[in-house]
């Protein structure tokens, strides 16, 4: 193990590896990723990969166009698939209000520069052969949306990162941040003391516990977070766009000839965990279908297949959201050095790529300081979030 680097990476998931492989990127090859376990053991491992550029805002919906890119080029760079595949996205709208709010995201596409269109209902069932239309007012195409592999996104971006210099250790435990005057100054593991100048707290569910050792404030909380799998369905073929059902608050996507389907429930389940255990890795929560209803309900509406169709898995993983369902990023208030990457509310992976990152302009001083100061959160987090889609 080492005694020193200049940034120390704590967290092995999607987020930390894209932060090592992005600052080696930036010409700061001096870097430690630490994983208490293995590389993508926490909730990277389960996540559905689903990348949909279109966002609320535009730097969010840039975020994430950056990312599938990233995403689509790191196989030559790295020779890691990423199980990238541009499938497209079909996000149907039920009433006309939804459908001015998805004009709005074409609208946004265009002053970002994603390609997105508005078709009528009538063109749903060529799109999507199983899609129910009757009841919908229209829907949004984004043509270059696609889907991913987060494990092997995870490993690419490890793999590119160490090419790059940082150094990756996995079953390294950090008890703590040290530091001195206001400022960080070396972290204490299982392994042994490292001295660092900076730390990034990408710890995702373990952010928050993380974070209060040194009075940082982190609101994160771990919320259930459920898809379903079916058997093989007649109709069902590889080139199928991810199909989103706002109003349903669901998604949809191919699988193996069949569909995994999930979303997010209007009332969420928080995983009432204190502390979230050190050995939960590779691991789920027990299936709830009463929580699950609501989602199941909504799916059926839209694809009608799934009333009769064999589901073979309920999947229940924990994912860490945040009060206001965005990211906690940027450099902690009062602590210099100390950054935070954290509580993706289930968006780690579309936006993982370029949320590590920044585009610097100017001289190279400039371009080394490799992460601005945006938007850490400041509220606690005692409340238990609620996220809607």
């Amino acid at each position: 193990m080492i005694t020193q680097a200049r940034v120390v990476v704590i967290g092995g998931g999607v987020v930390g590896a894209s932060v090592a492989y992005n600052l080696t990127r930036l010409g700061i090859a001096d870097v430690a990723l630490l994983e208490r376990r293995s590389l993508t053991c926490g909730t990277t491992w389960h996540a559905a990969g689903l990348i949909g550029r279109l966002r609320g805002t535009r730097t969010a919906s840039r975020l994430v166009d950056d990312s599938a890119k990233l995403y689509a080029r790191l196989p030559d760079e790295t020779g890691q698939a990423t199980g990238w595949k541009r499938c497209g996205s079909l996000v149907v709208a039920r009433t006309a209000e939804r459908l001015h709010q998805l004009r709005r995201y074409v609208a946004l596409g265009s002053a970002a520069g994603i390609d997105a269109h508005i078709v009528g209902a009538g063109e749903v069932p060529r799109l999507w052969p199983l899609c129910r239309a009757d009841d919908l007012a229209g829907a949004m195409v984004v043509p270059d949306d696609g889907r991913v592999i987060p494990a092997d996104v995870t490993q690419a971006l490890a793999a590119g990162a160490r090419a790059g210099g940082a150094r990756v250790y996995e079953n390294v435990t950090v008890a703590r941040v040290r530091t001195r005057d206001g400022a960080v100054t070396g972290v204490e593991t299982s392994e042994g003391a490292i001295a660092c100048e900076t730390v990034v707290n990408c710890g995702g569910m373990w952010a928050r516990a993380l974070g209060q050792r040194n009075g940082v404030v982190v609101p994160v909380w771990p919320c259930e977070h459920f898809y379903a799998v079916t058997r093989p369905i007649d109709g069902i073929t590889p080139d199928l766009p991810v199909l989103r059902d706002l109003d349903a608050c669901v998604y949809v996507r191919e699988e193996v000839g069949g569909l995994l389907f999930g979303g997010f429930e209007p009332v969420a389940k928080p995983w009432l965990a204190e502390p979230i255990p050190e050995d939960f890795a590779f691991s789920l929560l027990k299936e709830d279908w009463d929580q699950f209803e609501v989602l199941m309900r909504g799916a059926a509406e839209r694809i009608p297949a799934l009333e009769s169709a064999e589901v073979q898995l309920l999947l229940n993983g924990p994912e860490s959201f945040t009060p206001d369902g965005n990211f906690v990023l940027g450099e902690a208030p009062g602590l210099r050095g100390y950054f935070v990457a954290a509580a993706s509310t289930s968006a780690a992976t579309r936006a993982a790529g370029a949320a590590a990152s920044r585009r610097p302009s100017g001289s190279s001083a400039a371009r080394r300081r490799w992460i601005s100061r945006p938007t850490t959160r400041a509220a606690s987090c005692r409340a238990t979030p609620s996220p809607r889609s």
